[in-house]
């Protein structure tokens, strides 16, 4: 269960020195920290039910949304997580792992995203067709659709069957919200060979 400083010094309040049993249990393995100022019980818990307490607003994205959603072949390590105007990159580790922030446009950070609940924890994940839009903007510009299908399959590696599956309207709807060559040329990709 996710506990912020808060919660801690209401549930301690008659301890004398509220920090030193807060510590004392981080050294004792009753509370993990995760990010300043809040804290989890569970040292099992999955980590991307934690990437949306630590740092915000933001949603799974870029390669571990791609895996979450059977579009690349391996399996992601690392919580890579999409915000906006941030301005810059963030990265935090600790018990659960490694969590990664990066900003999307503003216009296209609150479409496409699923949200799920699982025990006493929420988190946001991306569609398939976001996460990989998101993917595509961060990834230096290509500058032919060749150059974009190199990138696509052999570089992120994005399952050529999978892509088959994609909402390709989610996509066009999407695409006008980010500044980007890549996903310039993924719309003239899906209109000269996926669109019947």
């Amino acid at each position: 269960m996710i506990l912020t400083a808060l919660d801690l010094k209401e549930k301690y309040k008659d301890y004398t020195d509220i920090n030193g049993k807060i510590k004392r249990d981080v050294d004792n393995n009753i509370l993990f920290p995760v990010v300043r100022g809040i804290y989890e019980t569970n040292a099992n818990v999955e980590g991307y039910l934690l990437s949306s307490y630590i740092y915000g607003p933001s949603y799974l994205s870029f390669e571990y949304a791609l895996s979450f959603h059977n579009m690349i072949p391996e399996r992601v390590v690392v919580y890579t997580n999409a915000t906006f105007n941030k301005r810059k990159s963030k990265t935090y580790k600790n018990h659960f792992g490694l969590f990664t922030y990066r900003d999307v446009p503003k216009e296209a950070f609150p479409f496409s995203i699923q949200a799920y609940e699982k025990d006493t924890y929420s988190y946001f994940i991306a569609s398939p067709e976001k996460a990989l839009c998101d993917m595509l903007y961060i990834r230096q510009p290509v500058s032919s659709i060749k150059e974009l299908k190199y990138l696509l399959f052999e570089d992120i590696r994005i399952n050529s069957e999978a892509f088959q599956l994609l909402k390709y309207d989610d996509i066009m709807f999407l695409s006008n919200k980010y500044i980007s060559n890549n996903i310039k040329f993924l719309i003239r990709l899906i209109e000269s060979e996926y669109i019947k």
